[in-house]
């Protein structure tokens, strides 16, 4: 948070940068099934539903949202040790 010398609060969010796609280099395919969401991935592939970013963030979508929407869509899902973002 910043306060301006008018004393208005401006919140923001800390910016992440991203690494090149290119250099994700060990990933699993993973179809989507009907109800499933980021979360549902995250505590199945890494025991943690806060780990959701991870899987969005190894996949080329600006709303992490799109992944899940449409069943039947495949998405890639980080293998443990393989994508840091």
């Amino acid at each position: 948070m910043h306060v301006q010398p008018d004393g208005t609060e401006v919140r923001y969010a800390k910016r992440r940068l991203l690494p090149p796609l290119g250099d994700v280099q060990a990933t699993a395919p993973h179809t989507v099934n009907s109800g499933e969401r980021l979360d549902h991935l995250g505590q199945r592939y890494f025991g943690d539903p806060g780990q959701w970013w991870q899987i969005a963030d190894a996949n080329p979508v600006l709303d992490p949202r799109e992944l899940t929407a449409e069943p039947g869509r495949q998405i890639d899902i980080p293998l443990p040790g393989g994508f840091h973002g």
